[in-house]
């Protein structure tokens, strides 16, 4: 039941790897393979009540999978639940080999602001997965939140490199650029992370920002409509703000990126949980 559950996951038919989990729970109530891996389908459903239960269950079993802890602890890190470093820490010393035990704990580190410790498992990581994007990811995530730009913007370029698709950290490297004074670069990277984050509202907003700052002024207005479209509630008043610095020139558009709308929403970003 298990294998076929992971399958489903595979295929992002969370729904349904939920509830086939759910039936084997009912025959074995404490197994911490399945704790874990329907706390991972419940959070993929947006339940995060019922994922965080069964993380906390998963751990409170004492499992000595690796993979297990790394998996479990970074879930229950997501609700800032103080058993998450225990967890992530055991999963490192009995998974030193493991990318794994080192990227989630890594991530852990670095969103509690312990970078130097942070650093050292992300790196370790990267080593171990020269391939894996997310690595490279959460490494630039770390060094962003200390302050070194460069090596962040290095860092996602190189998972970017080996995950052209990921929009989320294209959308970041952007905001990095944009810090950097690299507006040109900044507005390239954001317009194309916007193109392919449609309902992200707030992504479209930056992007026409940046775009307005280098003179894209059609393209700016372009992402401003997309905006609205994809608004919901909270975001109509930035979107009309931001509307508002954009007729009024490029300097207010540039003031508003980088003084106020992309600072804040690079530090919410990058404290997001892996």
């Amino acid at each position: 039941m298990l294998d076929e559950a992971l399958q489903l996951g595979d295929e992002e038919r969370w729904e349904e790897m939920a509830d086939l989990l759910a039936s084997a729970l009912e025959i074995d109530p404490d197994e911490p393979y399945v704790l874990c891996w329907l706390g991972v389908a419940e959070r993929e459903l947006g339940n995060d009540g019922a994922a965080y239960e069964y993380f906390r269950r998963c751990v409170a079993q004492e499992p000595l999978d690796p993979q297990l802890l790394a998996v479990a602890g970074s879930g229950l890190a997501a609700f800032d639940d103080p058993e998450a470093e225990h967890a992530l820490r055991a999963a490192v010393l009995t998974g030193p080999e493991m990318a794994i035990t080192h990227l989630q704990y890594g991530a852990y580190l670095a969103r509690s602001g312990l970078f130097d410790e942070a650093l050292e498992q992300l790196r370790m990581a990267v080593s171990l997965a020269p391939d894996d994007p997310i690595a490279y990811g959460e490494l630039g995530i770390a060094l962003a939140l200390k302050g070194d730009l460069k090596g962040a913007s290095d860092a996602m370029e190189s998972a970017l490199e080996r995950a052209d698709d990921d929009s989320w950290t294209r959308l970041l490297l952007g905001l990095l650029f944009a810090e950097r004074g690299m507006m040109e670069e900044a507005a390239e990277a954001m317009l194309r992370a916007a193109n392919e984050r449609a309902d992200d509202a707030e992504a479209q907003v930056l992007a026409a920002l940046a775009c307005s700052a280098v003179g894209w002024e059609e393209a700016a207005h372009n992402l401003v409509a997309r905006a609205e479209y994809a608004a919901q509630g909270g975001d109509a008043q930035l979107i009309t703000e931001a509307e508002e610095r954009i007729e009024q020139g490029a300097d207010r558009a540039r003031e508003m990126l980088l003084d106020t709308l992309g600072p804040s929403v690079l530090h919410e970003r990058l404290m997001q949980p892996l």
